[in-house]
């Protein structure tokens, strides 16, 4: 008789698989980044799918040079705002934050997220961070941005979302003046990022609640001799006598959904501010139009429509880019069905 051989189902990859802490996706790491000194990051919100018509311009693909048909995600990403400075050094208790300086005008909106910082002298915070560079004690600098929901009619919300991004090119002193030069003020996508790069983006997943084994790690439904209890959609077995107790590798119901996924090497086709090259008839599913800039992404991104994607430089690229991409032709067509 033949060996019989299943793999298990479900991949063990993402345990434990349990709700995300907060809607704003997290970066642990960045890339290093030459140059002059620029901002890391920036991110938009989700408004649907289209496809475009363009020239392949990958390298040794098989359709190389030729016309091709290519699925499409818009994000629509209005200026973002540096409301701090924040410089981190190495400790032996890992990399930790040692001081801030707040920028003096923040928006209105801005304090339905925090409370705006009273009597904050952003002068003489300034000047304690040149004096821990000049003494060698900032590892990074990174600054604290956040978007302005209000200026997009497709979020239901006034409230920003407030992230890190960190601050590359050049050494330590020549980030702090880039940094001190933006502090306060709004920065765009072009100001970060161009046509053609290659970017990883992070977003929170769409949340599908509490659901069985068999949606959640796809373990067969029991026939009808197997399942004399009436029941048929639960795990066949919780595992041995021993150890007296149930391992966590058996699959179980629970949380399905909303966690943090990020994807990589996702290439910026377009960046563009004319909104009616984008905008389908009748406007995208679930969001409406688009009236503002906007980044136009090859292939999917993690999430439902209207929610926030992160957008970083490509860590680990796995393709040259040749410049910004060929398109022949955007479909704007109905996606009411």
């Amino acid at each position: 008789m033949p060996k019989r051989h299943r793999p298990r189902r479900g991949s063990l990859a993402f345990s434990p698989r349990k709700r995300a802490r907060a809607a704003i996706a997290r970066f642990r790491s960045w890339p290093k980044g030459d140059g002059e000194p620029k901002i890391q990051g920036f991110a938009g919100y989700k408004a649907g799918m289209t496809h475009v018509l363009m020239i392949d311009d990958r390298a040794h693909s098989s359709t190389e040079g030729m016309e091709i048909s290519v699925p499409v995600t818009i994000l629509e990403t209005p200026a973002m705002k540096i409301a701090a400075i924040r410089v981190y050094a190495h400790t032996p208790y890992g990399v930790k934050s040692i001081t801030e300086a707040w920028a003096k005008d923040l928006d209105p909106e801005f304090s339905r997220l925090l409370p705006l910082p009273e009597n904050h002298d952003t002068k003489a915070a300034l000047k304690k961070i040149e004096e821990l560079i000049s003494q060698g004690i900032v590892d990074d600098i990174f600054v604290l941005t956040y978007t302005l929901p209000a200026k997009i009619p497709s979020i239901p919300k006034k409230k920003p979302d407030v992230m890190e991004n960190r601050i590359c090119g050049g050494d330590i002193t020549a980030r702090f003046e880039y940094a001190k030069s933006i502090l306060g003020k709004e920065i765009e996508i072009s100001d970060v990022f161009e046509d053609g790069e290659l970017v990883d983006v992070a977003a929170i997943t769409k949340g599908k609640g509490t659901q069985g084994p068999v949606k959640r790690w796809g373990v067969q439904v029991q026939k009808h001799k197997h399942a004399r209890t009436g029941k048929k959609r639960h795990v066949g077995t919780l595992g041995p006598w021993h150890p007296a107790r149930i391992r966590w590798q058996v699959p179980q119901l629970g949380q399905m959904g909303y966690h943090q996924r990020t994807e990589f090497n996702k290439q910026i086709l377009r960046i563009g501010s004319a909104s009616e090259e984008v905008n389908p008839r009748g406007g995208f599913l679930n969001y409406g139009t688009i009236r503002n800039k906007f980044v136009m992404l090859r292939g999917t991104v993690p999430g439902p429509a209207k929610r926030l994607i992160r957008m970083r430089p490509a860590i680990r690229p796995t393709m040259i880019v040749r410049g910004a991409p060929e398109i022949s032709y955007l479909s704007t067509k109905s996606k009411q069905g």
